[in-house]
């Protein structure tokens, strides 16, 4: 008799476009021309399929997960019951390994920034700013839901793992330099000191990667959410920040910094959230 661990294993012998052919037809639909989706820094490989529902997007991973316990998919049911615009779950094979959801199109915020006008773009802005206050609202649905994202922080080990993974591929990765040791302590006593400050601020959930590659315009010139799934603890300013300077290829200037770190503490008494110190 065929266990289902060996139908399972059976399933990942297959390429990740074979399992998912697999997938459709099971799902009994005939139209199965699929195409493949370029994947940023990612295991999973992803593709736009036909669907009930039209053209739909499935993620496909590398190995079976336990959907009661993804954190894609638990941070999407946070998210949409805490009414923050990330894409629709449509179906979920965790044997398989297949996640089924719905297709936002290709617009990335970023990708608009660069043909919108200057009004255009600090509409965005503003609209992406509400939904990092919106986020940070959830905190408390987070803690009631049991979320995985309530049980993950930025603590001052995860804060220190990123700020070496920077000093990493920005000194050596990006500019082929090594520091003299003399050098690399005192920064590392400096970035140390960074961790310690922020992972004693009051925390409030963050996307964790929350920049204009993962904000899409939907048909209707909405703005979603994507890429979700690492969502976790914080200061109040990480995602702020993330959206603000990750991947832009020209900073604001300080006095826009401070407005938008403005905006954000009125978008979060506009949430009834607590006040932050402004300063």
């Amino acid at each position: 008799m065929t266990s289902v661990k060996q139908v399972t294993n059976s399933a990942f012998e297959l390429s990740p476009t074979d399992r998912l052919l697999n997938f459709l037809k099971a799902q009994g639909i005939k139209d199965t021309y699929v195409v493949a989706l370029t994947p940023d820094a990612s295991t999973r490989n992803y593709f736009r399929i036909p669907w009930k529902k039209g053209k739909s997007i499935a993620a496909v991973y590398p190995e079976p997960f336990d959907p009661h316990f993804h954190p894609y998919l638990d941070v999407t049911h946070l998210f949409l019951e805490s009414d923050i615009p990330v894409p629709e779950i449509y179906a979920v094979a965790g044997g398989t390994g297949i996640i089924v959801q719905e297709d936002l199109g290709d617009q990335q915020l970023c990708q608009v920034y660069e043909v919108a006008s200057q009004e255009e773009c600090e509409d965005y802005k503003e609209r992406a700013i509400n939904i990092i206050a919106r986020i940070q609202k959830a905190t408390e649905k987070a803690h009631e839901l049991k979320s995985i994202s309530s049980r993950l922080a930025f603590d001052e080990a995860k804060l220190s793992w990123e700020l070496d993974f920077f000093v990493e591929h920005y000194f050596q990765s990006l500019r082929g330099e090594t520091l003299r040791r003399a050098e690399a302590a005192e920064l590392k006593a400096e970035l140390n000191d960074i961790s310690a400050e922020l992972s004693a601020a009051p925390r409030v959930l963050c996307h964790r990667d929350f920049h204009t590659a993962n904000l899409m315009l939907d048909s209707i010139n909405q703005l979603r959410v994507v890429d979700h799934q690492d969502a976790r603890m914080g200061p109040a300013s990480y995602d702020l920040v993330s959206f603000l300077l990750d991947r832009q290829p020209t900073p604001p200037s300080l006095a826009e910094l401070r407005s938008y770190r403005l905006l954000l503490l009125e978008e979060r008494r506009l949430q009834g959230l607590e006040p932050l110190d402004p300063s």
